[in-house]
């Protein structure tokens, strides 16, 4: 297992790997990407559905160094965001290498550098360890790594169909079915919607409270809060919220939350949900909110409420787990137990002995780009000691 020696290895080949990798290769800071699936952003790519559109205008999703064309929409569709990567990676000249899946990384104390294990899924041997080495770890396996669906009672009796919101394309197999979403974050009211406009006959389960913000609302308050404070900004999101959408949200299953939007979303990494046309259908009754799952049994979901109702198929829209404590050692000071950034923004990206993380602070692809030009210049410096 001969040792491959780099200035910087990056972990992952998702947005998070690409801006980082960029902003390092525009500096001449020799790097390489390690990807565990087949292809870059495979989220984007292979486990996204098809109506998905970045939620915050453009200007708040680009990665560094080459924004989004001025053709495109303010609102970037799937594959409009699929092009500007495969743009930017050629651009850059972002060669990952695909089918390694890291084992493990640690600190040699000794050589003052870090040590990474990975298997090559797809050579003949999958089990034989490829093994590198770096001056400086960059952790960028972002938010969204492991497919998470809980494990409810009765679940495994359950005989209707049950997908991951990863599996789920569009709803075009589930005409007048009746189909449960689990899950009331942004992608559960997305798909609630899809499934909705395909004749599904739609419920989606509402477990916590939530705010529910325009798209407009959003975007205005990013900008915002460029100029005033959180609390000044999520006061008024709040009352364009209840002068919108209504005061009081309890007749239709839902609860605002005691908090403020955006500050749910610093302190809890709970996102408002940007509508696109969803409560209207919730409002109009052609989606059902119900409580949360109790249990399952044959094709019935039993709710929190007690009541029951049968359904043709469960998608889960709850979420991922991230798996970066299993190989990363010596880490706990910079990542949590569920693989986010301990420090605060604007300090989130960095650790000690050359170790980083990228787009890990639960602010979505503008926070992505900004740790990734952190990394690269910080990186820069310290090789010029």
């Amino acid at each position: 297992m001969a040792t491959k020696e780099q200035v910087v290895i990056v972990v992952g080949a998702g947005p998070s790997g690409l801006a980082t990798a960029a902003c390092l290769n525009s500096l001449s800071i020799p790097n390489i990407v390690l990807e565990r699936e087949d292809c870059f952003a495979s989220l984007w790519k292979k486990y996204s559905y098809d109506r998905l559109h970045l939620h915050l205008a453009k200007q708040f999703c680009q990665l560094p160094l080459k924004p989004f064309p001025t053709t495109y929409p303010t609102y970037v569709s799937r594959d409009q965001f699929l092009r500007y990567l495969d743009d930017y990676v050629s651009h850059f000249n972002i060669c990952p290498l695909y089918q390694r899946s890291v084992e493990s990384a640690q600190y040699d104390e000794a050589a003052e550098e870090w040590i990474v294990k990975a298997r090559n899924l797809g050579s003949s041997d999958p089990e034989q360890m490829e093994e590198y080495s770096s001056k400086c770890l960059v952790v960028a396996t972002g938010e969204t790594t492991d497919a998470f669906i809980p494990q409810l009672e009765g679940l495994n009796t359950y005989l209707g169909e049950v997908i991951h919101s990863t599996r789920y394309k569009n709803g075009k197999s589930y005409e007048n079915k009746n189909v449960l979403v689990v899950g009331s974050g942004n992608s559960g009211m997305e798909i609630a919607f899809d499934l909705s406009n395909y004749g599904a006959k739609t419920s989606i389960a509402v477990r916590s409270p939530l705010h529910i913000l325009s798209r407009g609302m959003a975007n205005m308050g990013l900008v915002l809060l460029k100029y005033v404070s959180l609390n000044a900004v999520d006061s008024l999101l709040l009352m364009l919220s209840k002068l919108w959408y209504g005061g009081d949200l309890s007749r239709y299953g839902i609860k605002r939350p005691e908090e403020g939007p955006f500050t749910m979303k610093v302190k809890y990494g709970k996102y408002p949900v940007i509508d696109i046309g969803t409560y209207q259908k919730i409002k109009s009754g052609e989606i059902q909110v119900v409580p949360a799952v109790a249990s399952l049994g044959g094709n019935d979901v039993v709710f929190e409420d007690g009541k029951s109702y049968p359904f043709d198929a469960i998608i889960f829209a709850t979420g991922f787990k991230r798996s970066t404590n299993k190989w990363l050692q010596g880490a706990d000071y910079l990542l949590s137990d569920d693989g986010l950034a301990k420090p605060a923004f604007p300090n989130n990206w960095k650790g000690t002995k050359g170790l980083y993380c990228a787009g890990l602070a639960r602010r979505g692809l503008y926070g992505a780009a900004l740790d990734a030009q952190s990394i690269a210049n910080d990186i820069k410096r310290a090789l010029q000691m």
